[in-house]
């Protein structure tokens, strides 16, 4: 019991940055870390990917325009693989317009969509949305 209550509480607080940009990444972690978030910062989707491999739960935080995979195709391996179901994932973009084909795809998936530059109370409230979401999600 102490180990499956252990489990919920660190998925919880978990975010996982996924951007190319590195002064994106170290600037949210930075953010998140201070909001008491254990915070996974990787620069592309293949990473991503082996992250949710190893076991990560938790919220992931998308960017879209990414060299090689870009968020897209990340989050649709991502359902394609099953991992949605640990997952809560959250846009971060600096594209100001949502793509309405792509979105009509995988827009249930989709937790949160925030454009760049991130209003970071803005993103610390949609973070602990997501993580109350993840949570009722897996208590049912």
């Amino acid at each position: 019991m102490c180990q499956s209550l252990g489990w919920k509480k660190k998925m919880e607080k978990r975010v996982m940055v996924v951007d190319d940009e590195p002064d994106i990444l170290e600037s949210l972690k930075m953010v998140l870390e201070q909001q008491s978030f254990d915070v996974v910062t990787v620069d592309s989707g293949k990473k991503c990917l082996k992250e949710l491999e190893k076991g990560f739960k938790g919220v992931v935080l998308m960017d879209l325009m990414m060299p090689g995979m870009d968020g897209w195709e990340t989050i649709k391996r991502i359902i394609d693989r099953g991992y949605i179901d640990k997952v809560g994932i959250s846009i971060i973009t600096g594209k100001g317009t949502k793509n309405h084909n792509i979105m009509s795809e995988v827009g249930s998936y989709i937790y949160d969509y925030l454009s760049k530059p991130l209003d970071i109370t803005e993103l610390v409230k949609s973070v602990e949305e997501c993580i109350n979401y993840l949570t009722a999600k897996n208590n049912t």
